[in-house]
């Protein structure tokens, strides 16, 4: 009975869903999963954690990973960052093979190999916890993690030859996963197994190099030690070593409901952080009790999504909500040990002072449409701790990262756009070393930049052809970096206006207006041209020729620092009809248009596209064209029809960084950032909430308000639309609300009623 009741833990834990409604539990880590990236899965895991363990069941391919509607498991892996796998694990019965004949095909002949198919009713999840029974194996499998540590439960059938694997090379995202360059696996005592994988990511990715420790304890003695590397496997040993596959397994002789678990630490620095890290997040303090293990994940998540409180509105909504609110703390990850210390770019230890963190993961592309800003309001500590890993690159490498995955310089996506969330960090109050940040900022607005010397790349590429020309010639580069690039200029200049640097203000905010050197003057949308200053004679609106993961329709509302100015430069009753045929055609697509994402040079007739980060402000435009009404109608509809809630419909696009989750929840609030917050007295937008009533939680480590409370008392399907809004009981002129309000505390009312 004890052994069953592990099973159903995560069962007893939904199902009071009902009954409590605790963020946590509203939760669907499912939603989405069958159209996901490979950091996004059912995973267990801390918020920013390191170790992300769960199921994998595709090969290398693109958004591999997990997939649910494959009803098979290959193994366990730990780390589903972005470019980045390590430490797969799999309990095992069946005939012993280190042979998968493919993880997408779980049964061939009479030998399952070492991945099994699932019974799909008995796989749950919640933030923190993942459980399945494996068919093919007779094993069920439970799995909870700390920050930098696994915590697994196996329950295994009668057998002689019961196995745990221990697999360092398997399949990851991208076609070409990555490669081991050289590791070791050995027996250190009766029931311990430590060793190392130095990894290196895929061709196009291989900047990405990380060499990961793991220190393994069992819960009890293991009969044997074996392993293998290539084709080759070797029983009865203590050492497997080599490059490319190298495993290892144990084996015991288990009689029915017998359980073995399995505590992992895991490190980027040495042996000892793996074994510093087992040590202090999880025999300290847990010992051998998986239970309160679990328990703990789930009151950090829970406090964590806790910090907004929704009320009212349609519980579908609800858990929409909170499951979004959970990716956008479920995809980036904490890369230094529990005593500070980590890797950098150039693999040298550093370390932190005790309770900061370095982070690494996906670009910061456009996050500040709202991922920034959903952190700066519910988490502040995220964001110092990502001002805190850009200015130790900066210190110890030479340039902040714009997409720094294991602590590395990618050089993905466009612009600089960590310059957003440095900058507002400062003009928020989350940080106050502004000349040590403006410092960093300015080389990145000012150099050239290029190659690495630790790998990848670093800098604004092709600065100075932006300079020189006040654009980005076509055969320089794509069209589409001016406009990230001038955003980038404008936030540095909001700095420096801030520190009193006049001259670098007025010259870089001059160049952040070198957006409107791309708008056809005839045309009035973004369009190519050349260094001798020619437009495209080809110009086609829907091509994504000369734009990243986009088109010219779409960027051309690109201008998150002056939208006005922008409308102004297109003409605004043309932009109004514009932009509603945009959205009135796009709704048949569920306003996703992601065919962009992968190609270029296609073109095609979408307009809208909330599946990538260029688009996500258009709807918000409208409040600046004088149509709020608009705004409530296109963002209610966006919320209602392209965010789902079942695993395959969750966001009908490339959801790589939390952004996505980011948008639903603060549009969701009824709140926009436009400019990402690096303005002195920065607004936010508003629009209709989904809920009667909004309460935002604040950190008093970071604002002086208790909580900001937003109620709509009418809200419902019908009545979406904002007709009046008192902020303290004064009536709002427009509709936008100071960042400064909200952190101080306070209360919106909003006034809702039906369209007229």
């Amino acid at each position: 009975m004890k052994c069953m009741a592990l099973m159903v833990l995560g069962a007893c834990g939904l199902a009071s869903a009902a009954e409590t409604e605790e963020p946590m539990d509203m939760v669907d880590c499912f939603t989405g999963t069958s159209n996901s990236r490979w950091m996004l899965g059912p995973y267990a895991q801390r918020p920013m954690g390191m170790v992300q363990i769960g199921p994998d069941n595709q090969g290398d391919k693109w958004m591999g990973g997990y997939e649910y509607a494959i009803n098979s498991v290959s193994g366990f892996s730990h780390i589903h960052a972005w470019t980045m796998g390590g430490l797969q694990m799999m309990p095992a019965t069946a005939d012993f093979t280190i042979m998968n004949p493919g993880p997408d095909s779980p049964y061939k002949g009479a030998n399952a190999g070492y991945h099994s198919r699932i019974l799909k009713e008995t796989e749950k999840a919640f933030p923190g916890y993942y459980e399945v029974e494996l068919y093919d194996h007779k094993v069920k499998a439970a799995m909870t993690a700390t920050t930098r540590c696994s915590f697994q439960k196996y329950i295994f059938p009668e057998c002689s030859d019961s196995r745990i694997l221990i697999n360092l090379l398997f399949p990851t995202e991208w076609d070409y996963g990555f490669r081991v360059k050289d590791a070791r696996i050995a027996q250190v005592a009766p029931d311990r197994v430590e060793g190392y994988a130095d990894c290196v990511s895929g061709p196009w990715s291989s900047w990405n190099d990380w060499k990961l420790f793991f220190t393994i304890r069992f819960s009890r003695p293991f009969k044997s030690f074996n392993g293998w590397h290539g084709d080759e496997v070797v029983n009865d040993t203590t050492e497997i070593a080599g490059s490319g596959s190298v495993g290892a397994y144990v084996t015991y002789d288990t009689a029915e409901g017998d359980v073995i678990e399995i505590q992992t630490g895991l490190s980027l620095v040495s042996p000892e952080g793996a074994r510093y890290n087992l040590e202090e997040e999880l025999i300290r303090p847990y010992g051998w009790d998986f239970d309160r293990c679990v328990a703990d994940a789930r009151a950090e998540w829970n406090e964590l999504l806790g910090r907004v409180r929704v009320e009212g509105g349609k519980e579908s909504d609800r858990r929409k909500f909170y499951t979004n609110m959970y990716r956008a703390y479920a995809g980036k990850q904490t890369w230094n040990d529990a005593d500070g210390s980590y890797r950098d770019a150039a693999e040298n230890v550093r370390r932190l002072e005790r309770g900061q963190a370095v982070y690494g993961g996906d670009a910061f592309w456009n996050s500040y449409w709202n991922l920034n800003g959903l952190w700066s309001l519910a988490a502040p500590e995220i964001i110092d701790n990502w001002v805190t890993t850009q200015l130790e690159m900066y210190r110890h490498t030479g340039w902040t990262s714009k997409g720094p995955a294991g602590i590395e310089y990618s050089g993905i996506m466009e612009g600089s756009h960590e310059i957003a969330l440095m900058v507002a960090a400062y003009m928020k109050g989350i940080r106050n070393d502004g000349e040590e940040i403006y410092e960093a900022v300015r080389k990145m607005a000012t150099t050239e930049g290029g190659p690495h010397p630790a790998g990848g790349s670093c800098g604004q590429i092709n600065l100075g052809s932006y300079e020189r020309f006040g654009y980005m010639p076509s055969e320089v580069d794509v069209v589409s970096k001016t406009l990230d690039y001038a955003y980038d200029d404008f936030c540095a200049s909001q700095l420096a206006k801030a520190l009193g640097r006049k001259d670098d203000a007025d010259w870089l905010s001059r160049r952040s207006m070198n957006y409107r050197n791309v708008y056809h003057p005839d045309l009035k949308y973004v369009c190519r041209r050349d260094s001798l200053g020619h437009w495209d004679p080809d110009f086609d609106v829907f091509s994504n020729k000369g734009f990243i993961e986009g088109n010219s329709w779409q960027y051309s509302w690109y201008v998150p620092h002056d939208i006005d100015g922008m409308l102004d430069l297109i003409g605004r009753e043309e932009a109004l009809q514009r932009l509603t045929e945009g959205f009135e055609k796009s709704r048949r697509h569920n306003f996703s248009a992601h065919v962009f994402d992968r190609t270029m040079g296609q073109s095609a007739e979408f307009y809208v596209n909330q599946g990538n980060e260029v688009n996500m402000n258009a709807a918000y435009i409208f409040n600046y064209l004088g149509h709020p009404e608009l705004c409530h109608r296109y963002t209610r509809e966006i919320l209602d029809r392209f965010y789902g809630d079942t695993p395959y419909s969750g966001w009908e696009g490339d959801e790589d960084e939390g952004q996505m989750g980011a948008w639903f929840v603060m549009s969701a609030m009824g709140l926009f950032e436009m400019d990402g917050g690096v303005t002195d007295g920065s607004e936010l937008d508003l629009t209709s909430p989904l809920f009667n009533k909004i309460t935002l939680k604040l950190d008093p480590r970071y604002y002086s308000g208790k909580e900001f409370v937003i109620e709509a008392p009418a809200n419902s399907d019908t009545n979406r639309y904002i007709r009046k809004a008192t902020l303290n009981g004064k009536p709002l002129e427009k509709m936008r609300i100071p960042f400064s309000d909200i952190t101080a505390g306070g209360h919106l009312l909003l006034e809702m009623g039906p369209d007229e």
